[in-house]
């Protein structure tokens, strides 16, 4: 039958499950929107910048699984999302974003609102691009799901002209994508599967450094196994963190700059890193040529690109995590590591978190620890990025698989609400706590406006120190306290909320934390509490910028130059 342009694309939508658009419209656009009502069954949430719709397709991706799609105008409405697109392309998030372009007779000669967005996005997607026929739009956004979800999954962008939406051709969808060159590896090779399984019986010291990778591909319980099996110590990356819940007893935490002491100790004590889903990144390793210095690596991986990019590897294996990790299991014999566990046991009661000092004012560590203690563990949790991040990732206690959604790779401030709405149109019976900075809250806080909109429960903690707080802690250690541009003005996030009518509180004594998050928690809808923290508490751990793993600041208040060196066994 014979469909318009855009009635073939709702149509192959609706084939791919797609039934969540976040958008906003524009003048190329209009074909496609006077064409939505005709499908009931595709819901689009209009946000109120298209950053926003991004970062909310990124957040439903990453807590449902999907593949999150965003719509965007030409011109500067497609240029809005690269930051969103850039963000889902570093941190591996299945999206698909289309946009609209000028009709086909103007491209190429500075027409209104033109811009060459496939050009822009070519290094931060897998794949995009410009369909001139509406003919060839059904098999495009075929390949293009099938490309963002596949292998290691990313963004893909489609851009369609104004008449391209207008025009008419034979609607068909394809049952499969005609991609002949794309073969993700998904197996592993079971030689390489079964040398792992050998370092794995004969070391010592063995850790396990549990990446992304490990969410995406829903490998959690396969984790579990290896782990309990082999009784290996569970460490994980920033985007590792809920991988495996951290009431386990082989979990040791999170390393990397802002990572546990103890477990950066481990790992640099350790003879055997199993790398799975992660990249060594360089918040992860440290100073590279002081990284594990004593370990064998197993790196499992589905992106091949990534083996050996930055640490030597002595056995990769190439494939889906989930699938690597069934294989491994079956051919790796049960084996105890008690003593290497008991070292690692005297290491956390030597090194623990920096505790919450006895103080009657509102620590942020405090904070994030009460909201755990009150969801249980079992909230989904959307940060941003800067300090209040590395508090949520370090002092809540993450029970539940894939419970963090936070910026990784790109360290994107403003992706916290538009990523909480998101997470919470994805998953509407979760609870979910947005946990933002003041700072990074201001850079999308009229997403507030969709919340509302959507009727969303969203639950939002502000960390207001009147700071740019991360960038003020290394202006703080490095550069003699000299606050440029740091100091940051904050509007009075209360009237703010109920200028959007929400329900919000101000919190600024200890004893009002717990009492305002149960609150929060027992209203119906969307609800802020803006809390008023110590301005200038920093992280810690934290380990300097050219240091090793090891030469960790643990406490506040010591001198970088004198940062301890311990001698690791």
């Amino acid at each position: 039958m014979k469909l318009t342009g855009a009635q073939i694309v709702c149509e192959s939508l609706l084939k791919e499950g797609a039934d969540v658009i976040f958008g906003y419209p524009g003048g190329v656009l209009l074909p496609l929107y006077d064409t939505f009502p005709q499908y009931p069954a595709l819901r689009h949430i209009l946000t109120r910048h298209e950053q926003g719709a991004a970062h909310a397709a990124d957040g439903f991706a990453r807590v449902t699984g999907k593949v999150g799609v965003c719509l965007a105008t030409s011109g500067p409405g497609a240029t809005n999302l690269i930051t969103g697109i850039a963000n889902a392309y570093m941190d591996s998030i299945p999206m698909v974003a289309i946009t609209g372009q000028v009709t086909r007779n103007l491209i190429g000669k500075d027409a209104f609102q033109e811009i060459d967005i496939t050009g822009i996005t070519l290094p931060i997607t897998k794949q995009n691009y410009l369909v001139t026929r509406a003919s060839a739009l059904a098999d495009t956004i075929k390949e293009a799901f099938y490309l963002a979800r596949t292998g290691r999954p990313g963004p893909v962008l489609i851009d369609i002209p104004k008449d391209v939406f207008i025009e008419q051709a034979e609607f068909e969808y394809p049952d499969e994508p005609d991609l002949p060159g794309y073969k993700p590896v998904i197996k592993g090779n079971l030689m390489q599967i079964q040398k792992a399984a050998k370092l794995i019986e004969t070391a010592e010291k063995p850790v396990i450094i549990a990446g992304h990778g490990v969410n995406i591909s829903g490998a959690n319980e396969e984790l579990k196994t290896l782990a309990e099996n082999c009784q290996l110590p569970v460490i994980t990356t920033l985007l590792g963190v809920s991988s495996f819940p951290e009431d386990h007893i082989l979990s040791y935490g999170m390393l990397g700059m802002h990572g546990m002491a103890y477990a950066n100790m481990a790992v640099a004590a350790t003879d055997l890193i199993v790398a799975i889903g992660m990249r060594f990144d360089d918040r992860v390793t440290g100073k590279l040529s002081a990284f594990a210095p004593h370990a064998s690596v197993i790196h499992i991986d589905i992106d091949p690109a990534e083996i050996g990019k930055n640490i030597r590897v002595d056995v990769p294996i190439v494939g889906d995590v989930k699938t690597v990790l069934k294989s491994l299991n079956k051919q790796v014999e049960c084996v105890q590591h008690s003593e290497w566990l008991r070292q690692l046991e005297n290491w956390r009661r030597e090194h623990p978190p920096l505790s919450i000092r006895h103080t009657d004012l509102i620590l942020p560590q405090y904070i994030v620890q009460q909201i755990s203690e009150a969801t249980s563990g079992n909230a989904i949790v959307v940060t941003g990025v800067g300090q209040h991040q590395m508090w949520a990732a370090q002092h809540y206690t993450y029970i539940r698989p894939n419970s963090l959604v936070t910026s990784g790779g790109l360290g994107t401030m403003g992706f916290d609400l538009p990523a909480a709405l998101g997470a919470k149109v994805g998953c509407p019976d979760e609870t979910v706590w947005c946990i933002a900075g003041d700072g990074g809250f201001q850079m999308n806080m009229q997403e507030l406006a969709t919340i509302v909109q959507e009727r969303a429960a969203v639950k939002i903690a502000v960390f207001n120190n009147g700071y740019l707080g991360m960038v003020r802690q290394w202006q703080d250690l490095f550069y003699n306290k000299n606050y440029v541009a740091t100091p940051l003005g904050c509007p009075d996030f209360i009237k703010i909320a109920e200028a959007y009518d929400i329900p919000a509180l101000n919190v600024k004594r200890k004893e009002e934390v717990r009492p305002a998050i149960e609150q929060a928690m027992a209203t119906e809808g969307p609800f802020l509490i803006n809390f008023i923290i110590e301005p200038e508490e920093n992280v810690y751990p934290m380990v300097p910028p050219g240091a090793a793993l090891h030469e960790v600041l643990e406490e506040p208040k010591k001198e970088v130059s004198a940062c301890p060196r311990r001698s690791i066994p």
